[in-house]
């Protein structure tokens, strides 16, 4: 029997069995993906969704009845994003970790209230990145079979655990990737965080003063002991951005105060949770409102985009698009990132990319000045 004649019983096999959970595919060649392209075609992109409706877009209880916590099971999938984690667990997306975009864009809107803008881009940039375009799924933690078969190399569909695109170094609760286990909550970190929010935040709790000294002090001890630190483009605007999060989603929006307690944050990071009664944020939550608080903890510690040549040694990246640049950061993103994975994509490969490529845009434009970007052409 020869080896496509094998493949195409294994691959009707598949779609007899298991085609609804995309059985992977990966180490197979391009060829053998176009088969399987031509077997199953490529699955629908949805559009994004739309902003919820004005009458349902406030202060809501999320820790409801209809949404009750249940723990990860050992076949479900979790990662270093504390806030998707909860949502899973929740069932605001799916609780198996693999989700589609626009299951993602609704889920951070339902759940947590951000706005839509906000969500889509950070879901289509995430997606871009760490996400499948033949299936149009993506791993909220590590690698899966359960987001489908695979582009061919050097496309890494890693999900966000992945690193060195969503998932970077410095993270506030989880350690490099140097060290290993970079999407595992780390206890230490999280005590250094308690510590942090005791001597600087307002009664002990995580405001923005002590956002930006613990994230500050995270940037230095990676410069200090992690020989592989990145801390440039695209990783700079995650960073400070995910400091930023917990100061707001994870607040109770009916207080709605910017000052995260311990005890809330033990809920989200580590318990992965929501508290008891818990509701989302009173409005939607866009640029506008993240823009300047970011911009605020930068301020009081500025940095220019760097990596470790070794421990201690930090060279500077006087190339890459500083913090402030955020039309930068996109083109870097969809210039440089996006075509290294997918150098020469053709076909259906190429028009999900550029379907999902004018999601991403349509979300950076909307708040933002930036000139849109064509890495596969118009």
């Amino acid at each position: 029997m020869t080896k496509f004649a094998a493949f195409m019983i294994l691959a009707m096999v598949r779609l007899a069995v298991t085609l609804p959970a995309y059985e992977s595919l990966a180490g197979l060649s391009e060829r053998e993906i176009g088969e399987f392209i031509n077997i199953n075609g490529v699955a629908r992109i949805p559009n994004p969704p739309a902003p919820l409706p004005e009458n349902d877009n406030g202060l809501k209880l999320v820790n409801d009845p209809a949404h009750p916590f249940i723990a990860a099971g050992p076949n479900d999938i979790r990662g270093p994003c504390s806030a998707l984690n909860t949502l899973a667990s929740h069932g605001y997306l799916p609780r198996n970790g693999a989700a589609r975009p626009d299951q993602l864009v609704t889920g951070v809107m339902e759940g947590l209230n951000l706005g839509n803008d906000f969500a889509k881009f950070l879901v289509y940039q995430a997606f871009l990145m760490n996400g499948n375009p033949l299936t149009n799924l993506m791993s909220i933690g590590m690698k899966t079979p359960e987001t489908g078969p695979d582009p061919p190399k050097p496309a890494l569909v890693g999900g966000l655990s992945q690193h060195g695109t969503f998932e970077g170094d410095t993270s506030m609760t989880r350690v490099d990737a140097f060290f290993r286990d970079q999407a595992v909550f780390n206890e230490t970190l999280f005590q250094e965080f308690t510590e942090f929010s005791t001597k600087y935040g307002f009664n002990g709790t995580y405001d923005l003063n002590a956002v930006a000294e613990l994230r500050h002090q995270r940037l230095l001890d990676s410069m200090a002991n992690n020989p592989e630190l990145v801390f440039a483009s695209p990783r700079i605007l995650s960073a400070y951005s995910e400091a930023v999060f917990p100061t707001i989603f994870f607040v109770d929006g009916r207080l709605n105060n910017r000052q995260l307690t311990i005890d809330a944050a033990r809920h989200f990071f580590d318990f992965q949770m929501m508290p008891a009664d818990f509701h989302r944020q009173p409005a939607p939550v866009n640029f506008t409102i993240i823009d300047p608080l970011v911009s605020e903890i930068f301020n009081k510690h500025p940095f220019t985009p760097g990596v470790n040549k070794g421990k201690g040694n930090f060279v500077l990246m006087l190339e890459t698009p500083s913090l402030s640049d955020f039309c930068g950061i996109y083109e870097d993103i969809v210039l440089r990132v996006i075509p290294g994975q997918y150098p020469k994509p053709t076909g259906a490969l190429k028009q999900a990319l550029n379907t999902n490529l004018d999601f991403f845009y349509g979300a950076v434009s909307a708040e933002h000045d930036c000139k849109q970007v064509f890495p596969y052409g118009k």
